[in-house]
């Protein structure tokens, strides 16, 4: 019998796997609160602020 299928054996991803997807939640945590504290710096202006645009006839 293999030792790889032999019953009451199981292998995973062990420590190395989890330390893997803990690092990319941290990075995607800071990399979302970094996106978001650039977006509240960003201005839109209002559509009454804006100059209006002169239409020319033809």
């Amino acid at each position: 019998m293999n030792p790889t299928t032999a019953p009451g054996l199981s292998f995973g991803p062990g420590l190395l796997g989890f330390i893997v997807v803990a690092a990319i939640g941290f990075a995607l945590f800071f990399l979302i609160k970094s996106m978001n504290k650039q977006m509240t710096k960003i201005e839109v202006p209002h559509e009454r602020e804006q100059p209006a645009i002169p239409v020319r006839e033809a």
